[in-house]
């Protein structure tokens, strides 16, 4: 199973996106807008055993937090992802296709990383 960052099936075709990598430690989140260096680009991490939880609060469409992550969703339904040091934040489309995903389990930890 690849652990490569992948987006929703739902996101559109100007590449910008929500962008999940599972790892077997981690489970990593970044942007797919983000113009600097890949060196540089800010991704949030969140613990395995929250995935769930964190996956459950999208699909209320809530604002709330897992542990140190926090989901902030905009008046716009945009969204923003933070924990202390990042902040990444969606626009009403690009929220839409990552909810649309994690509706389908498209986002589900893979069982081999369990």
């Amino acid at each position: 199973m690849s652990t490569e960052f992948f987006k929703s099936t739902f996101s559109g075709g100007d590449q910008t996106c929500v962008e999940v990598a599972h790892r077997a430690d981690s489970v990593l989140i970044r942007d797919s807008k983000f113009t600097g260096s890949r060196a540089q680009q800010p991704i949030l991490s969140i613990a395995p055993t929250r995935w769930r939880a964190f996956l459950d609060l999208v699909l209320t469409g809530d604002s709330g937090a897992i542990g140190p992550v926090r989901i902030t969703v905009h008046p716009d339904a945009g969204a923003t992802i933070a924990d202390e040091v990042v902040a990444l934040t969606y626009d009403t489309e690009e929220w839409d296709a990552f909810r649309k995903g994690v509706a389908g389990g498209e986002f589900d930890r893979p069982e081999a990383l369990s």
